[in-house]
């Protein structure tokens, strides 16, 4: 499969763009109206239709082959050296480190999408890609673990799958899971992780609620992105993002989205979310992404919409999948950061491998 892509860049090159061809600077403020026009009461719409999930409060552009074609084949941005070459910081050895913990709770970053946290007794992770390739874009940064470590941690452990791309949905590493862990999927992708895991998988749709052990609710919320891999037509699976809930804490998942109404919705739903975990990933060319990626200033106006605490930002420095380079987003949100004077307490950007121990704060 990778050949046949290779092949085909290769055999295409009357379809180059030239500079004229190029896309027009994309209206950032027309975007934002766009956002602030979206109904709440869409929010809570049906969402499936004709063997398809949908957006209903935003129409769901239509990419396409070509359209991804142009955008491959446009003039890329022009990224500074410090851009191209930033990396993710590389904290070794942190299955030696949780196993030295003292009972405290924690996030700690495996890579990219890929958290492990612990609340109390167990453990939850998030969409766990541990392997080399995403299909096809290469891992820049490696894994802060080895999948095959989980089976050493002390407590059951719980997965939280956003969708069905390949850099959240990884087969070789679903294979390699504890047989006792435990699988939350949203509506359409039961059977499919069924064929790469034989144990519990629990499907959890938009606004619904999981009550589970130890006075723990998961709540499936939704998010603005799409799904489709080889085999899967587009969309016949649904996206999502989900609360964790404790009786001492509340952790936001993201999972993979562009900027939408639903981040004030959710905050006013749920309101005292403690950590919210936020994509900021392949947001450029915008012409292209806006919908369905968001920004690092929509990644930090969407924290603020959820009234969250602590925001952690997720995606960045382990895969090249768009035009800005890994370590870019990272690079944006500093700057922002420091522009804003924005607390890095409550800003903290991880380095992978590294432990944010959970702090119970009023």
């Amino acid at each position: 499969m990778r050949m046949f892509w290779i092949m085909l860049l290769l055999i295409i090159p009357a379809f180059a763009l030239s500079p004229a061809d190029a896309a027009k600077p994309f209206d950032e403020d027309a975007w934002r109206r766009t956002v602030e026009n979206q109904s709440v009461e869409r929010l809570y719409a049906p969402h499936f239709k004709d063997g398809k999930y949908f957006t209903p409060w935003q129409p769901m552009e239509k990419k396409g082959f070509w359209r991804f074609l142009k955008m491959r084949l446009s003039t890329s941005t022009a990224y500074t050296d410090e851009e191209k070459s930033f990396k993710a910081t590389v904290v070794p050895g942190l299955t030696d480190r949780i196993a030295a913990l003292s009972g405290d709770d924690f996030i700690a970053w495996i890579g990219h999408a890929t958290f492990l946290i612990r609340l109390g007794n167990e453990y939850w992770l998030t969409d766990p890609m541990f392997s080399d390739r995403a299909l096809l874009p290469k891992r820049v940064s490696p894994p802060a673990m080895p999948v095959e470590d989980l089976k050493k941690l002390n407590g059951r452990l719980n997965i939280l799958i956003s969708h069905s791309h390949y850099d959240h949905l990884d087969g070789k590493s679903l294979r390699a899971l504890p047989k006792d862990a435990r699988i939350f999927v949203p509506p359409g992708l039961k059977k499919y992780v069924s064929s790469l895991f034989s144990g519990e998988i629990h499907e959890i749709d938009w606004w619904e609620s999981l009550n589970l052990e130890g006075g723990v609710k998961l709540v499936g919320l939704p998010a603005q992105h799409w799904s489709r891999r080889i085999g899967q037509p587009v969309n016949t699976t649904l996206w999502a993002s989900y609360l964790l809930i404790t009786p001492d804490i509340k952790v936001y998942y993201g999972g993979d989205s562009g900027y939408f109404i639903g981040y004030r919705e959710i905050g006013r739903r749920f309101p005292g979310i403690d950590y919210a975990l936020m994509p900021v990933t392949a947001y450029d060319p915008r012409w292209f992404m806006h919908a369905s990626h968001v920004d690092a200033p929509e990644a930090l106006q969407a924290f603020a919409d959820l009234g969250a605490r602590v925001f952690i930002p997720t995606q960045w420095g382990t895969f090249p999948l768009g035009d800005n380079p890994p370590g870019k987003p990272a690079i944006d949100l500093m700057k922002l950061r420091k522009a804003r004077g924005l607390d890095p307490a409550r800003y903290p950007i991880l380095g992978i491998g590294q432990i944010e121990t959970i702090k119970n704060h009023p």
